[in-house]
């Protein structure tokens, strides 16, 4: 399935919401989803460092979302 994976930042203030990057990618599941998200959190060159992530699919139907743990390194 192709998944849509969008990283941002949370500013803290008023939960306002800021793309910082996003990916197309081809997924078996959710959870290869997920992991390949976690992949690119490591790899993808992004102005910030994302707080959180959302997949959707083609369609744009939200299948995750999640906060990255900033102490944790996927």
């Amino acid at each position: 399935m192709k998944v849509v994976i969008e990283f941002y930042r949370i500013r803290e203030a008023d939960h306002a919401h800021a793309i910082v990057g996003r990916e197309i990618a081809d997924a078996t599941d959710l959870d290869d989803a997920v992991e390949i998200a976690r992949r690119l959190w490591q790899t993808l060159d992004m102005p910030q460092r994302p707080d959180a992530m959302t997949i959707s699919n083609n369609e744009g139907h939200k299948l995750y979302s999640g906060n990255f743990d900033p102490a944790e390194d996927f």
